[in-house]
């Protein structure tokens, strides 16, 4: 019988250049298969205080459905989503226990990995904090950005080069404590043990270009620790502009486990 894949994960977050903080947070939960990116919004109240309590929640969250999860793969749509409601409930909570805190927000991006009979990355995610496969030299973007920017692309009014440099391409359509019914985009794609999955918050990705990353994560050889230094260094070198927060996973080799 094949010895199912266990994967873990590296992550680091900066504050960068400009920023007087950081407004990001992070999780690896690599004994539970999960782990989370949130950026709280800029320009709005207590934008910290919204990915922190997110994050929070939602690994509070995941430890507590740890073992039903493990007992439960074919529902691991339902365990991500989860993560994300939770979250959302809470913000909007402490929203309504402290009106001054009206307008905070956070994206949201939660991986979660099931391992048998094969291993599935499973994201749930809000706003344009992102999830990427990196498989034998090529990128793809898993998630799908929620912003103005992005409407406008879909409906044919602006090209993707565009985008990249519109004045509103940082307005978000969803997120964290927008709504109390907000719900999360589901997505589901096979890994190989040979893959990388990259978690990120903006702040990457204003500084690099989908062809640096992946150029980056081809020279680390497979090596997630090298990876997300490498990645976080780049980000920072060319200007650091924002918060910076990514999360690199892969699969344990068998002689590691």
């Amino acid at each position: 019988m094949t010895e199912p894949q266990q994967w873990a994960g590296v992550g680091r977050t900066e504050t960068g250049h400009v920023r007087a903080s950081n407004q990001d947070a992070l999780a690896l939960l690599n004994d539970c298969g999960v782990w989370i990116v949130a950026d709280g919004m800029g320009g709005h109240p207590a934008g910290d205080v919204a990915a922190q309590t997110a994050v929070a929640v939602a690994t509070k969250r995941a430890r507590e459905r740890a073992a039903w999860f493990r007992e439960h793969p074919n529902a691991a749509a339902e365990f991500v989503a989860d993560l994300v409601t939770s979250a959302n409930w809470r913000i909007h909570d402490l929203i309504l226990a402290k009106p001054s805190l009206k307008g905070m927000g956070t994206t949201f991006v939660a991986l979660a990995i099931t391992s048998s009979p094969m291993s599935i990355a499973h994201i749930a995610h809000l706003g344009d904090s992102r999830a990427y496969l990196y498989r034998t030299g090529q990128l793809t973007q898993l998630t799908r950005d929620h912003t103005l920017v992005q409407k406008f692309v879909q409906r044919g009014l602006i090209d993707a080069a565009t985008a990249l440099t519109h004045p509103e391409r940082h307005i978000l359509t969803k997120s964290l404590g927008l709504g109390i019914d907000m719900k999360p985009e589901l997505t589901s794609s096979p890994v190989t043990p040979h893959d990388l999955i990259v978690l990120c918050s903006d702040g990457l990705t204003k500084m690099l270009e989908d062809s640096a990353i992946a150029s980056i994560l081809s020279h680390a050889n497979g090596d997630p620790q090298r990876a997300c230094h490498n990645l976080i260094e780049e980000a920072l070198g060319r200007g650091g502009e924002d918060n910076v927060t990514v999360i690199v996973v892969a699969c344990i080799p068998p002689t590691l486990r």
